[in-house]
């Protein structure tokens, strides 16, 4: 561990920390033209870029400067970079690929600079900088393709090469950890683990990271499939700082799932909801004094460790939670204990899971066989192992999709 993660894992054994709100529901109210996301450098891009908000740290850095200053003054003590989709796949809609890396060092940068001027103003209260890291514009779980199911619009390292130069520029601007956040895909996630763990190998140095999964509906599932206990298994491995539930839910909804992982998961825990569900307009109704209330009842139940706001959410809305849950002590994590896991998506877990004890010990068939079979038995699982490799390396290969 680094002394950044040492001082945050001393904070959260202390007391609940804060994140802050949306960027985007507070960008909206700039009512920002064309001019203004396209600046100096992308005045001649040939491509529309108007509402590419990851493009502000580059063209209005005076923006996004206010956004972070607002939320470190209703009592955040961590905010995210504006970078929920500054990444080659999702810039590819905006042909802006070439502008990532530079996209997600000055985002860093920018709120490093906030968060240094709140540091030097009230140094008893340290502030952070989280690098957000969304989950892309495509899927590797589920085909954009209905008529072909085998069908993907990216490959696996493809997904991966792009959360590594996001994650380069987050850690060359100065993040204090990295947010992999809103993720509804889990294959996705698992990627971008790969990627941040392949950076931090070559830099030589790590900080912590955060993983926070988006539960699309009251089904419990991520739209890949998986339910929470599902979820974490998948991940578990990566050995997060925290593990969390945001957007796509109000607080109320949210609860069960942020439950579940709190029991679930012996990390520290995270949840920051939308304010509420959408309305018919896809706007947000949901108060500041509601969304803190929720929040709070959270807190008071002793299932979170880090709480803050998604979607609709504002400084309003942060500064309610800090007020109704500061002093509230944090969640403790469960002890470690051994049981069956499973990561498949639809089912239970008694149809035929892939076994996995706690303590990272895999069970696999050959741990279940008779000693005296022992031998042939494995023969053949070996012989049908090689027999199934053998068929999938016949499938149609599909070329990757172009973007239209």
């Amino acid at each position: 561990m680094n002394r950044t993660e040492d001082h945050i894992r001393a904070l959260l054994e202390e007391r609940i920390l804060f994140l802050d709100g949306a960027m985007g529901t507070m960008i909206q109210r700039y009512k920002l033209g064309d001019a203004d996301y396209r600046g100096d450098r992308f005045r001649d891009h040939p491509h529309d870029i108007k509402g590419n908000n990851d493009l502000l740290a580059l063209t209005r850095p005076d923006v996004v400067d206010a956004i972070h200053d607002a939320y470190f003054a209703a009592g955040a003590d961590i905010v995210e970079t504006n970078t929920f989709g500054a990444n080659a796949i999702s810039q590819a809609d905006y042909r802006l690929e070439s502008a990532v890396y530079d996209i997600n060092v000055a985002s860093a940068r920018l709120a490093k600079e906030v968060a240094g001027r709140w540091n030097a103003r009230t140094p008893k209260k340290p502030r952070f900088v989280a690098g957000s890291m969304g989950p892309t514009t495509r899927t590797l779980s589920v085909s954009p393709d209905v008529n072909d199911p085998s069908f993907r619009s990216v490959y696996f390292d493809e997904m991966k090469a792009a959360f590594a130069e996001q994650a380069r520029g987050l850690l060359d601007g100065g993040a204090d950890l990295l947010l992999v956040e809103t993720f509804i895909d889990t294959l996705n996630m698992k990627s971008a683990i790969l990627a941040i763990e392949e950076v931090f190998a070559a830099r030589g140095s790590r900080v912590p990271v955060m993983l926070s999964v988006t539960i699309v509906d009251k089904s419990g599932r991520t739209l890949s499939g998986q339910t929470v206990d599902a979820f974490w298994t998948s991940v578990a491995h990566a050995k997060p700082i925290s593990v969390g539930v945001n957007c796509a839910l109000g607080a109320a909804e949210m609860r069960p799932y942020v439950a579940e992982l709190a029991k679930l998961a012996p990390i520290y825990t995270s949840c920051y909801p939308n304010a509420g569900l959408p309305n018919a307009f896809g706007g947000y109704d949901e108060t500041p004094e509601i969304t803190a209330k929720l929040v709070g009842e959270l807190a008071t139940d002793g299932l979170v460790n880090v709480v803050g706001g998604c979607c609709g959410t504002t400084p309003d809305h942060i500064r309610a939670i800090v007020e109704r849950v500061q002093g509230t002590r944090p969640a403790r994590a469960p002890r470690a204990r051994a049981r069956l896991r499973a990561a498949q998506r639809h089912g239970d877990a008694h149809h035929r899971p892939r076994v996995e004890l706690h303590h990272d010990r895999r069970a696999d068939q050959r741990h279940r066989l008779r000693p005296l079979r022992r031998a042939d038995q494995e023969g053949r699982l070996h012989d049908g192992a090689g027999g199934r490799a053998r068929s999938g390396a016949r499938r149609r290969q599909h070329p990757r999709r172009q973007h239209g």
